[in-house]
């Protein structure tokens, strides 16, 4: 446990964290596949040739399936769940105030949502703070990030569920789901979203040339 924590301290590409009991670690897990999600099959071949430079690590999906229902709260604090944005292309990014690299990848989420977000895409971060609940909202005012709406779990339940679902164990962690709700990719770890790879991938799980 003490080593494999030290390696992923060195690299500083992920934030280990301890929710539920359990130490967080970086693995991605197999696909196990549905036919609901044959056409985002194909959508990810097409994203496969993107899949470089500052989104390298994405692990694309080879038999896509549904994508975890998540529940958390909305810009309006009501609950919702990822349904509620079908219909959207969503990139979905879970990220703390405590997670170093999570807040290093919020100013590029940021405008990646200014420059691509509309009726047919967007950024979904879900803030999964449990304590001091002004706190995301208070840095992200800070730090200038102005166009993400606000999502928020403070029961950190959309980590929880994930972890059951055994595609992620670590922070910060995203998830790329077509407009059906099939989960497209995973990366676990930051990336620099507002980079011209992260756009060509983001427009190609669109189905934008």
């Amino acid at each position: 446990m003490a080593r494999r924590t030290k390696i992923l301290a060195a690299t500083g590409a992920l934030a280990l964290v301890v929710l539920g009991g359990g130490a967080a670690f970086y693995s991605v897990t197999g696909d196990a596949g549905n036919g609901s999600c044959s056409a985002a099959r194909t959508t990810a071949e097409h994203m496969k040739p993107l899949v470089k430079g500052e989104v390298a690590a994405v692990e694309l999906r080879t038999r896509p399936q549904p994508a975890p229902e998540l529940a958390f709260t909305g810009p309006d604090g009501q609950p919702m769940t990822l349904a509620a944005l079908k219909g959207k292309t969503l990139l979905v990014n879970l990220w703390a105030t405590w997670c170093a690299p999570c807040l290093k990848e919020m100013p590029a989420l940021d405008t990646l949502q200014k420059e691509m977000g509309g009726p047919d895409f967007a950024v979904v971060a879900i803030n999964i703070d449990t304590r001091n609940l002004d706190k995301p909202k208070t840095w992200l005012a800070e730090n200038k990030v102005a166009t993400l709406p606000f999502y928020g779990d403070p029961q950190a339940a959309t980590f929880q569920a994930l972890r059951k679902a055994h595609k992620v164990e670590g922070m910060p962690v995203s998830i790329i789901v077509d407009k059906s709700g099939c989960e497209l990719g995973i990366i676990q770890g930051p990336a620099d979203w507002a980079s011209a790879d992260s756009k060509a991938l983001m427009r190609a799980a669109i189905g934008k040339p």
